[in-house]
């Protein structure tokens, strides 16, 4: 089972970038290939061996990834699986590779599989980062709805049969849409936690758009994948969550501008989910209206 792996850059982190590289060399059975797409920015000096893409401007996180994707051919079809890894994470064990390609091989309906995310000085993994609603034991593997962006494995036969990750999403949720499209074509996803990557603990809010991009993408979500009756019922229970968590004036302005954005905009094609999917998400523990 060919493995690569696609690394998304923005060429600020050339020691982090260096020390992830140097992990996935180490990992144990046939070589994993690697391509480094620098978003917007030129690339460091990388080790022989490792493609490079270079973009002329920063295309968003969901859009690089693609690139990647189909630097390994249409689809990612020279591999057999891609692992995704954010630049400034790394793989402690040597042993992830083999053990995705394990996992791929022995169920043939699994499509997706998300890591473990921890610190790398605690060892802890943030709540935000187990990708369920009972998320209090991060140690527990299981059965999942979606799975974490920058740190995850994906059999390219899901590329090929439901399509890349959304473009214009640019930043957030866009691991969900893809998931969504994968479940409602019969593959599953699930949350491994001895497959971990370390990465330093931040906050999402570090990002300058993230509360416009997180409504925003959440409404273009909605509209593009759950049947009509959900749409509402769905947004409706995110908005007054939102209210609920009590944002900053200035976060909640940025948020109801943002909820007013996905409304107001093309939120791509729309491919409703068939309701026994709907059925399937409820069964996993995440109806789709939270």
């Amino acid at each position: 089972m060919k493995v690569g792996a696609v690394v998304l850059t923005m060429g600020n982190r050339p020691d982090e970038l260096r020390a992830l590289l140097d992990s996935v060399a180490k990992q144990h059975g046939d070589p994993v290939e690697v391509v480094v797409v620098g978003n917007g920015s030129p690339l460091p000096p990388l080790p022989e061996g490792v493609r490079t893409v270079e973009l002329s401007e920063n295309v968003g996180i969901p859009a690089g990834r693609n690139v990647g994707i189909e630097a390994f051919g249409p689809g990612g079809s020279e591999m057999d699986v891609l692992l995704f890894l954010d630049d400034d994470g790394l793989l402690p064990g040597a042993d992830t590779a083999e053990l995705c390609r394990e996992a791929f091989a022995r169920d043939r309906k699994l499509g997706i599989v998300s890591f473990r995310i921890a610190d790398p000085d605690t060892g802890e993994t943030q709540r935000r980062h187990v990708p369920r609603l009972r998320a209090s034991d991060p140690m527990r593997s299981s059965r999942v709805t979606t799975f974490l962006g920058g740190a995850n494995a994906v059999r390219t036969a899901v590329f090929q049969e439901v399509g890349g990750l959304p473009d214009d999403f640019f930043y957030a949720h866009e691991e969900t849409d893809l998931a969504w499209r994968a479940l409602d074509a019969g593959w599953m996803i699930d949350y491994r936690a001895d497959l971990v990557l370390y990465h330093p603990t931040t906050a999402p809010s570090r990002h300058a758009v993230y509360h416009r991009m997180v409504a925003r993408n959440r409404v273009w979500l909605a509209r593009r994948n759950l049947p009509a009756p959900l749409v509402p019922v769905y947004l409706g229970v995110w908005f007054l969550l939102t209210l609920a968590r009590r944002p900053s004036r200035p976060a909640l302005r940025a948020w109801l501008g943002g909820f007013k954005e996905g409304w107001a905009t093309s939120c791509g094609p729309r491919r409703p989910m068939k309701w026994r999917t709907v059925w399937r998400l409820t069964r996993l523990g995440r109806p789709p209206v939270i």
